[in-house]
């Protein structure tokens, strides 16, 4: 039963609250709010939707305006001028009124039960979170050089998954891991985890100048690492579009140099290996493991490994430079010794 007729205003709490921020994307925001305006929630699950602007130039806030005039009480608008989007969330969090927090890109289309299918495990119960399905909107025909699929560590990396943040653990629901953290654009946190574990780290969402997009995956190891449960339900289905402008191989290097500098940003301090700092001998692996990538490169036939070994020579560069920038850190705050 579709649930569109309360006042959401009147309540001082609600069941939840699907969270969405944007910037400048208000003709894909318009898709996205009338597929979530169709949700369908049981009538005694009181929700709404949150729209954070993150300082949008264009027709952003007369999107959402009128989407509160046609379901009043059901959408609410809300500005957040500090640019990043890590800024949005975190203000949508501390203004959310729902127990349950959703999270949703401004760009996909959610099924109907994707909202009730992805909270209905949080509204009371023993988890902390849940992810959902990324799937590709439409289909796509990648070129010759993106044919690859394979494994960085844990890390699945089919050029869908850079293209469109697809997240698919397949058709059985499961308990997930610290190698299986959810993505931003499919999530749902109760309010009270928020409260305990801190919010998303600015210094991994995208922002003026950085295109790092680690704050989701960061935010769910950390309470993974707390001992808290998150789980996987593949039926909470949204459908992320394949941005074609994205397919070039410039698009690629970019990415997997940010997500080399996000590994060595998110990773915690470590303690010194016989009195020699830990990134020391992280940068000395990251020299060894660029020689060695680059020497398969030069022996590899097929386009899309000799592609696939540049991405990885680019992450590699990534973790070196945050490493020596972390390094540099550490030496000018540490005080001269006369």
């Amino acid at each position: 039963m579709k649930s569109d007729t309360f006042d959401a205003t009147s309540y001082s709490a609600l069941n939840v609250t699907a969270i969405l921020c944007t910037c400048n994307r208000a003709e894909t925001l318009e898709e996205t709010l009338e597929s979530l305006a169709a949700s369908e929630l049981p009538s005694s699950v009181l929700w709404e939707v949150l729209v954070v602007d993150n300082n949008s130039t264009d027709k952003t806030r007369e999107v959402v305006q009128s989407f509160s005039r046609r379901y009043p009480g059901r959408f609410r608008y809300l500005f957040e001028p500090k640019p990043g989007k890590c800024h949005a969330l975190n203000s949508a969090i501390a203004d959310a009124r729902g127990e349950v927090l959703a999270f949703v890109d401004d760009d996909v289309i959610v099924d109907q039960r994707w909202l009730q299918n992805l909270t209905a495990r949080l509204l009371g119960g023993e988890w902390a979170g849940v992810a959902g399905r990324i799937l590709p909107g439409g289909t796509v025909t990648l070129p010759p050089w993106l044919s690859w699929d394979r494994c960085v560590g844990a890390f699945r990396a089919d050029p869908l998954s850079v293209l469109c943040a697809r997240f698919d653990l397949g058709d059985q629901a499961r308990e997930l891991d610290l190698d299986h953290a959810p993505y931003g654009a499919n999530m749902a946190f109760r309010k009270a985890v928020f409260e305990k574990y801190g919010d998303f780290r600015l210094d991994l969402g995208p922002r003026p100048k950085s295109q790092i997009r680690n704050e989701d995956v960061e935010f769910g190891r950390r309470i993974i690492k707390a001992g808290e449960r998150l789980y996987y339900e593949p039926l909470a289905v949204v459908h992320h579009p394949v941005p074609l402008h994205r397919i070039s191989k410039e698009f690629f290097l970019s990415w997997w140099f940010d997500y080399g500098r996000a590994s060595i940003i998110e990773r915690d301090e470590r303690p010194n290996v016989i009195g020699i700092p830990w990134d020391y001998l992280s940068l000395l692996r990251r020299v060894i493991a660029i020689s060695s990538i680059t020497l398969r490169r030069m022996f590899a036939v097929s386009p899309d490994t000799r592609f696939f070994c540049k991405c990885m020579i680019r992450k590699e560069t990534g973790m070196m430079v945050e490493l020596y920038r972390r390094l540099t850190a550490r030496k000018v705050s540490q005080p001269t010794v006369l």
